[in-house]
């Protein structure tokens, strides 16, 4: 789950020349997506007027397309060019990961979907001011946005700098990092202009597109296996080195007891970080209604389970048509194994059917990491202008127009601390980032989402403790584990000061963070105020008086 090393010469030359020939073909693609996608920002751009249009596309989106939206939302760089990835090089162990992500949507569905829909208005930091002293609250939900958003987006444009870069033949570093400066203004551009209207009819379209070109090179994989999935993973086992261990348990978790452990943490993560990530939570307030809101996470589960099934045929196809060193090569983390599946299913390095699919599946994830950038950037900047400029700054004075005003000036300061960060870790394994902002999102946010909605006795004290409690512990985790130092993987593989050993600090932040919140609200001398949990938990469950 990670983006992408350098790529080693023999293979960048291989899929470079496998593009130069219709180079030109590739750039019309990208061009004819940025350019379409654009239109689509200007036009919902003038249809935003007021901070709900902004914030929450005027609520006027209908369950399937907010559940499409959800989908481009949720299927990032990572899900589409990482799950691949890590089936094609650890089988049955690489699946995890799609079925870690699918069933996060249960958690989401039948815990936070309609409550939050129903209890806030814009942001987190709604839900857990509506009981609590709004301030303090408003200061923690905007601060781990903001955190949880940055790393993720950091991920996203590390991604796109390697992905544009191998494509194009952009061998320099300067070519890189302007690359990842583009994606940084389109991003900008989608925000300020388009708000939450613009946003989200990029991620619809994302979607379809990422749906179908994946569908694609899933029908052309089964067609040269004719259609017998036993044939396949046959293939797949056989040509991996490993046998019939690569169609079992184990591969990768499970040859110690440290590594046991590490997929226990990777899946907690996982499945609970869903349920608290920013940009994601967002979503719920773009329908009109609890009902909607439902109603698109059923239909999100649906477009989603189906994308994660075709990931299946994606990362045992790549391993059976393609040699395990080549992956490696590539890409230590597997992150190209989809590209190279394609230029080869096409028909090899060379050959003009490879190099169209390649461009069209790289012009797929381009497009994915577009609107996952948009919508990330979207939840930071809304998260900063509503809670810290609107409710702390300006105590609750603030018109709707500074409002909003502040929101897009927050997105230019984002995207130029994205960019920045995107362009220094342009050559680094980000699988830390991802994972950091997982377990954030699960450490911080969800334990006071939770609590806030189900639990009377929660506290001020209660929520700041889980926040940055969750915060600071699953950062300082990440910071000393082997994703950083220690391994030929980590961001500094030459240094090692890793004395956490598990790769993800889900397995002792999510707890703590839990903990804390349950600590400090039974330390807080803060009497919970009874009536406003009682409003709170008849809103939330029925939708009387929801924005």
């Amino acid at each position: 789950m990670s983006a992408a090393h350098p790529l080693h010469p023999a293979v960048q030359l291989a899929a470079t020349e496998g593009a130069s020939e219709h180079r030109p073909l590739i750039i019309t693609l990208f061009a004819a997506f940025v350019v379409a996608t654009l239109f689509i920002t200007v036009w919902a751009g003038r249809q935003t007027k007021s901070a709900s249009d902004f914030y929450a596309g005027g609520r006027q989106f209908t369950g399937f397309q907010n559940g499409l939206a959800v989908s481009g939302d949720y299927m990032s760089a990572a899900s589409f060019l990482g799950i691949a990835g890590a089936i094609a090089l650890f089988g049955y162990d690489g699946f995890l990961y799609s079925i870690g992500f699918l069933v996060a949507w249960l958690v989401a569905l039948l815990l936070v979907a309609e409550p939050l829909r129903n209890s806030g208005r814009y942001t987190m930091g709604d839900v857990l001011a509506y009981r609590m002293r709004q301030r303090p609250v408003r200061t923690a939900a905007g601060t781990s946005t903001i955190v949880v958003s940055i790393f993720y987006l950091l991920a996203q444009m590390a991604g796109a700098g390697v992905l544009v870069s191998l494509l194009l033949g952009i061998t320099s570093d300067a070519g890189k990092i302007l690359i990842v400066a583009l994606v940084g203004v389109l991003m900008i551009l989608y925000v300020t202009i388009g708000g939450m209207k613009g946003t989200t009819w990029v991620q619809m379209v994302k979607a379809v597109l990422l749906i179908a070109g994946t569908l694609l090179i899933t029908f052309l994989i089964l067609l040269k296996f004719n259609f017998n999935i036993s044939d396949l993973l046959g293939t797949a086992a056989s040509n991996s080195g490993k046998g019939a261990a690569f169609l079992e348990p184990g591969l990768k978790y499970g040859a110690t007891g440290v590594s046991k452990l590490d997929f226990i943490s990777l899946g907690i993560a996982l499945v609970l970080g869903t349920a608290g990530l920013p940009h994601i939570l967002i979503r719920f307030y773009t329908v009109p209604t609890a009902k909607a809101a439902r109603k698109s996470v059923n239909w999100a589960i649906g477009i989603i389970g189906a994308f994660y099934l075709m990931t299946i045929v994606l990362g045992f196809g790549a391993a059976a048509i393609l040699k395990p060193g080549d992956i490696i090569a590539s890409n230590k983390a597997g992150n190209t194994a989809a590209p190279l599946a394609a230029l080869e299913i096409g028909g090899g390095s060379g050959s003009t059917g490879g190099a169209i699919l390649l461009a069209v599946i790289s012009a797929v994830a381009f497009a994915t990491i577009l609107a996952v950038v948009a919508g990330l950037t979207l939840a930071s900047s809304s998260s900063f202008a509503h809670d810290i400029y609107a409710n702390v700054i300006r105590k609750g004075q603030a018109t709707e127009k500074e409002e909003v005003r502040a929101a897009r000036w927050a997105t230019v300061a984002i995207g130029i601390v994205s960019i920045a960060l995107g362009a220094l870790a342009r050559d680094l394994n980000v699988a830390g980032l991802v994972a950091l902002a997982f377990a954030v999102a699960a450490s911080a946010n969800l334990p006071t989402i939770l609590y806030s909605l189900f639990w009377k006795r929660f506290t001020t004290t209660g929520a700041l403790w889980s926040i940055y409690g969750g915060l600071a512990s699953s950062v300082l985790l990440v910071l000393f584990s082997p994703v950083v130092s220690s391994k030929p993987t980590s961001m500094f593989p030459d240094v090692d000061f890793a004395w956490f050993p598990l790769e993800n600090p889900g397995l002792i932040s999510i707890p703590l963070g839990f903990l804390l919140g349950w600590i400090g609200s039974l330390l807080s001398k803060e009497k919970p105020d009874a009536d406003k949990y009682a409003e709170l938990e008849v809103k939330s469950l029925t939708g009387i008086g929801a924005h």
